[in-house]
Parts: structure tokens; sequence; C-alpha cells
């Protein structure tokens, strides 16, 4: 093993603030991951590019979805907005079409509005920085994070719900209420920096095994939060109206729906129909001209 200058020792003891890892800790814990991994590792059709338009894609499915349902979707997407500009130029009924199933529908609007910035202020060129990714719409630091590791094999430090449970898993086993800022050291002290995106991939598929054979050790996080029910949420709202508007059967000669249409095609309370239907064009989901609603 390369022997380490004192500057690097003190260099992890800083950024692991009382939590100081050892070359031989570091060693160890590396080669379980990667051991897992050579042994386990998930072969998902993201993982078989680089293409930073792809790997956009799937991260911002990614997001707050599993990983069984965001493979069944990928590829039709990725086959039918096969670049920045096709996803840009594509009307958003047709995009929201596409998404469905994958919930979260703000996501879809979000990739839609990122592929119009990069054509039109990035030469159709996905940025390769943290600091430029987080100013496209609906990428957090952890998404671009990713985003540079996947793409660009950049030793970017970032979390995710899989990464966070690897960590806490094996540095925090005894407690409770764990920050990410106690946790972001130490994936930075013990990141691959010469391939990045083996060793995330590595982590992830490490930490959704974790879940499946212990109880997850991300409850442990100041993070996690029991998501709410989906039945009779506002999120089951939104996503009834959007798709009521999407519906193929709608398509031709489509020009709306008015509001009592709305709310009487729907079994849900019209007041909180009417209510989510205000939001979604608000939020530029949808557009009411002449008393009828539609996709934007």
């Amino acid at each position: 093993m390369k022997q380490e200058t004192s500057s690097t020792v003190q260099k992890d003891r800083s950024v692991s603030q009382d939590r100081y890892i050892s070359p031989d800790d570091r060693a160890a814990f590396r080669k379980v991951v990667i051991t897992h991994y050579r042994k386990h590792g998930r072969d998902l059709p993201w993982r078989q590019t680089d293409d930073p338009y792809k790997i956009l894609v799937s991260e911002l499915m990614l997001q707050q979805t599993q990983v069984g349902r965001v493979i069944e979707k990928f590829t039709p997407f990725i086959e039918r907005f096969a670049d920045f500009a096709a996803l840009a130029a594509a009307p958003l009924i047709e995009v929201l079409s596409h998404w469905k199933g994958l919930g979260y529908n703000r996501r879809a609007l979000y990739l839609k509005e990122t592929a119009r910035v990069v054509v039109e202020r990035h030469g159709g060129r996905l940025p390769q920085s943290t600091d430029e990714l987080v100013k496209l719409p609906g990428i957090g630091k952890n998404t671009a994070g990713a985003i540079v590791a996947f793409a660009f094999n950049g030793p970017a430090v970032f979390i995710e719900t899989n990464i966070r449970s690897v960590f806490i898993h094996h540095f925090f086993p005894d407690r409770v209420e764990i920050p990410d800022i106690e946790i972001l050291p130490l994936v930075e002290a013990t990141l691959d920096r010469k391939n990045p995106r083996r060793w995330y991939g590595a982590l992830m598929d490490y930490g959704s095994t974790l879940k499946e054979r212990i109880e997850n050790p991300g409850r442990r996080s100041t993070r996690y939060a029991k998501q709410s029910p989906f039945i009779g949420s506002d999120r089951q709202i939104r996503g009834a109206i959007l798709g009521l508007l999407v519906s193929p059967s709608r398509r031709r000669a489509f020009d709306g729906m008015t509001v009592p249409e709305i709310t009487a095609f729907l079994p849900m309370e019209p007041e909180r129909v009417e209510d989510n239907l205000s939001r979604l064009i608000e939020e530029g989901f949808i557009i009411r001209q002449r008393g009828r609603c539609r996709i934007a």
C-alpha cells in the first residue's frame, strides 16, 4: 500500500471532523464495497453509457422513484427523445405521456426546461461542473454530483439514499439522528478518485442490498422521513388531472376540458381538484384559454 504523507492524514482528520479514517480502515471499507460490486453489481441501462444527456435523464427519473420503475421507462423515453434538442422541441403533453408511471411530474417539466436551457445557452452540451449544473431546473447539489461522477467520471462528493445507508451502517452503528454534514466528509475521505463512476455505482448497489437484508440504516438519518400515503393525497389528485388531460383517447382534436368537466370526471372532492388544478396552471403544466384547460 502506498505510504500516505502526514499532510494527507491531517487533511483526512480535518474533513472527517472527529471521525478519522486510517489508511487501513479506508482500504478495508473499499474492499467490502468493491467485492460486493464484483459479485452482485447491477446491470442498469444508464450504466452502459456516459452520454451526459442519458445520465441526466436517469438521474431525474431516479429522484424519489424505485429503480425497477425507472428501468421500464428509461429506454422508451430515450428512444423517443434522443438528445437535448429533441426533448426541448417536444410538446409537453408528449413528454408527460412518456413520463406517466414515474410520478412527481414536476421532474418531467424540469427535465424539458433543462433541455431548453442546455440547447439555448450551452450549445447543446451539458455543463461539467456542479456549480453550473445546480443552476439548471430541478438539479440540486446531490443530483449535480451524481451527473459529474457518472457522465464525466469526476470526483464529485455527494450523497443519495443508498450511499447514506452504507455510511451509516459502517461508521455510525450505534447512533441515530445522523446528519449529512457528518457523512459527507467520510464520503470524501473514502472516494476512489481514479474511478468515481465505478465507486459510486458500487456504493449504491451495496446500499440497495443492505436495505434488503437488514432494517434500512437510512432510517437513522436526520433526512429520513416516511413517505406520506399516496391515496387521497394532493399528489394523487395532481397525477389524476394530468393523466386525464394527457390521455391518448383525448388527443385527437382535443381542445381541453372545462373545470366543471374535470371535477365531474374525477372521483375526488371538487374543491381539492380545483385547488390542485390552479397550482398546476401556476407551475406551467396546464394552460387555461377561453374557459378550457389543456396541457401547456
